[in-house]
C-alpha cells in the first residue's frame, strides 16, 4: 500500500532540563576520558543509554558501586539517598552530581519533615530511583504507595505530611489527597510534582487533538512517559506508545494520515526524529 504520510514532531516533547543536565555533564567528561561510571541509568530511554555507553558511560548498580574505589561516579538526575554519599566519601569516589534540583528542593523538604518528626507519606512508584532517594531521606520510615488501595490494611496515624514523586499525575495527587481527607486524616499535602513534566499535560492536550494517529515515543520504564501516554490516549484514542521504529506497525495507518509524533521527558529528540524519517520513507 502507498502511504502519503505528513508527519509532525511536537516541539514541547523532548528531554526535561534535569536529564539534559545530566547528559551534557556525561558528555563533557567523556569527551576527555575514556569512560565514566553511572549509578543506574542516566535517563529511562534504553536508546539514549546505549549511545552514551557506546562513547564509554558504565552504568554500574549499587552493589557494584560498593567495590569501586577513587573513580569518578555520575549521580543522574533521579537523586541519591544519603547513604550512597556515606559510601562516597568511604571509597574515596567522586562523585559528579546531576541530581535535578527539583528532586534536590524535594528531598531536602523531606528531611526537614522527617527531622520534625512527622509520619511521611509518598506518592510514588516503589523501587523507582528517584523514590529511593526520598525514601533515603527518612532512614526508611516513609510509607510509599502507588495506589490508594495499598493503604487499606496499613496502621496510619491521624495526622501525616503527604509527599509526591516529582513525575506522578498532578490530578491523581489530588484526588488522593481529597479520599485522605475524606476518611477523617489530618493531611498536610506538599504538591511536589515538576511543573516541566506537569505543564506538558495541556501542551499534549492541544497536539495530540489536531492529528489522525499518535505515535508515543518512550521508555517503557519511564514513569513520566506512562502519565503522559494516558493524555495521549485521553484526547487521541488512536495513540501508540512505541520505543523504537522496530515497534511501529503500518497497519495503524491509513494512506493520508496526519501523523503526531511526542514523547516523555526522557525521549531524545533525535529518537522522534528517526521515527518520523521512518515513516516518512517507508
Amino acid at each position: 500500500m502507498e502511504y502519503d504520510l505528513t508527519v509532525t514532531i511536537d516541539k514541547a516533547s523532548g528531554f526535561c532540563f534535569g536529564v539534559v543536565y545530566a547528559i551534557d555533564m556525561a558528555e563533557d567528561i567523556l569527551d576527555h576520558e575514556d569512560y565514566l561510571y553511572c549509578l543506574g541509568d542516566i535517563v529511562h530511554n534504553d536508546e539514549e543509554v546505549k549511545r552514551l555507553t557506546d562513547k564509554g558511560l558504565r552504568i554500574i548498580d549499587h552493589e557494584q558501586l560498593q567495590g569501586l574505589k577513587r573513580e569518578k561516579v555520575l549521580i543522574r538526575a533521579h537523586g541519591e539517598a544519603p547513604s550512597t554519599y556515606q559510601l562516597a566519601l568511604e571509597n574515596e569516589l567522586t562523585l559528579i552530581d546531576a541530581s535535578c534540583p527539583v528532586v534536590l528542593k524535594l528531598q531536602n523538604r523531606i528531611k526537614n519533615s522527617h527531622d520534625d518528626d512527622e509520619q511521611i507519606l509518598i506518592f510514588g512508584k516503589h523501587g523507582h530511583a528517584e523514590v529511593v532517594g526520598l525514601q533515603g531521606q527518612t532512614d526508611g520510615k516513609a510509607i510509599v504507595f502507588q495506589d490508594l488501595a495499598e493503604l487499606d490494611n496499613v496502621d496510619l496515624p491521624s495526622k501525616f505530611t503527604l509527599y509526591s514523586q516529582t513525575t506522578k499525575s498532578t490530578d491523581k495527587f489530588y484526588q488522593i489527597k481529597d479520599e485522605l481527607i475524606n476518611r477523617g486524616y489530618d493531611v498536610k499535602a506538599n504538591d511536589t510534582i515538576c511543573r516541566q513534566v506537569s505543564n506538558r499535560y495541556g501542551d499534549l492536550e492541544k497536539f495530540v487533538v489536531n492529528y489522525d494517529k499518535i505515535l508515543f515515543v518512550s521508555g517503557k520504564k519511564s514513569s513520566n512517559g506512562k502519565v503522559l501516554y494516558d493524555v495521549c490516549k485521553k484526547y487521541n484514542d488512536n495513540s501508540y506508545f512505541i520505543s523504537n521504529i522496530e515497534e511501529i506497525d503500518f497497519n495503524w495507518f491509513s494512506a493520508k494520515d496526519k501523523i503526531g509524533i511526542c514523547g516523555a521527558t526522557s525521549t531524545p529528540m533525535w529518537l522522534m526524529e528517526e521515527v518520523k524519517s521512518f515513516l516518512l520513507n517507508h
